[in-house]
């Protein structure tokens, strides 16, 4: 078992607003969200909770820890 909670996209792209990341642009349903001090990853904004590997995937990108991730939720 993960210890990686469920999210939403949209949940995900807040809670990365807050940790001073900002929209960089958009193309389609993908948000590109870039970080002042060079981070930068991809969101796909839909209805479903983003897949386990793919929120790992964001979270390194990001270098963001899962406890982390729960606070800024």
């Amino acid at each position: 078992m993960s210890n990686l909670p469920q999210i939403r996209p949209k949940d995900l792209f807040k809670a990365l607003l807050k940790n001073g990341f900002m929209k960089d642009h958009q193309t389609g349903s993908h948000v590109y969200l870039k970080h002042p001090d060079g981070r930068f990853t991809s969101v796909s904004i839909h209805p479903r909770p983003i897949p386990t590997g793919t929120l790992r995937a964001i979270l390194r990108q990001t270098k963001i820890k899962p406890e982390e991730l729960k606070k800024l939720l």
